[in-house]
C-alpha cells in the first residue's frame, strides 16, 4: 500500500511539473507572437472603427480608419479626410484587440503611392509639415520630397520625412 502512495504522489508532481511548463511555453509563445506584430497590422483590423492619434508635433487626429498601409493610414470617412504617415505618429487611442496580417501589397504601398494617387485625383490638400502648412495641389511626388502647386506657377517642396499628416482641403 505504501508504494501505491509512493508512485500516485510521484506522478501527482510529474503532473503538475509538466502543467507548470506547459504554461510557461504557452506565455513565452504568447509573448514571442505578440513581438512580431506590427502597429500598422493592429490600423489594419481598426477599418471602420474611429481611433484617436496623437502625432509627433502633439497634434490630436481622430477618425474612422478608411485604410492603413505599414507606412500610413487614412481616417475619415465621411467628410474631409486626413492621410498620416505611420513615421508621424506618436500614440494610437482605440485599437480592437485583435490583429490582423499584412498583405505583400500592403507592405510595399508606400506614402509615395498614397500621395501620387492625391496628385492623380488633382485633390486640394493641407499638408501639414510640422513648422507650418501648405495649401494647394500635389504636383509632383518625387523620391523623398513632394511639390506642392500653392498658386499658378508658385510651387513649395516638402521633404516626405517632414509631412505629419495631409488634410482633404474642401
Amino acid at each position: 500500500m505504501r508504494w501505491d502512495d509512493l508512485f500516485a504522489d510521484l506522478e501527482t508532481q510529474l503532473s503538475a511539473a509538466q502543467d507548470a511548463q506547459f504554461q510557461a511555453d504557452v506565455s513565452d509563445l504568447t509573448r514571442a507572437e505578440r513581438a512580431s506584430i506590427e502597429l500598422a497590422e493592429r490600423l489594419l483590423t481598426a477599418k471602420g472603427q474611429t481611433v484617436a492619434l496623437t502625432l509627433r508635433d502633439g497634434e490630436a487626429v481622430h477618425g474612422v480608419v478608411v485604410d492603413a498601409a505599414v507606412q500610413w493610414l487614412l481616417l475619415g470617412a465621411s467628410g474631409p479626410q486626413t492621410l498620416v504617415p505611420m513615421r508621424a505618429v506618436a500614440l494610437v487611442s482605440g485599437l480592437p484587440p485583435r490583429t490582423s496580417t499584412v498583405s505583400e501589397v500592403e507592405r510595399r504601398l508606400g506614402i509615395g503611392h498614397a500621395l501620387r494617387a492625391l496628385a492623380r485625383d488633382r485633390a486640394r490638400v493641407i499638408m501639414d509639415y510640422g513648422a507650418g502648412e501648405v495649401t494647394g495641389l500635389i504636383a509632383v511626388v518625387g523620391a523623398d520630397y513632394v511639390e506642392v502647386s500653392t498658386s499658378v506657377g508658385a510651387m513649395s517642396a516638402v521633404p516626405i520625412d517632414a509631412i505629419m499628416r495631409v488634410r482633404s482641403a474642401v
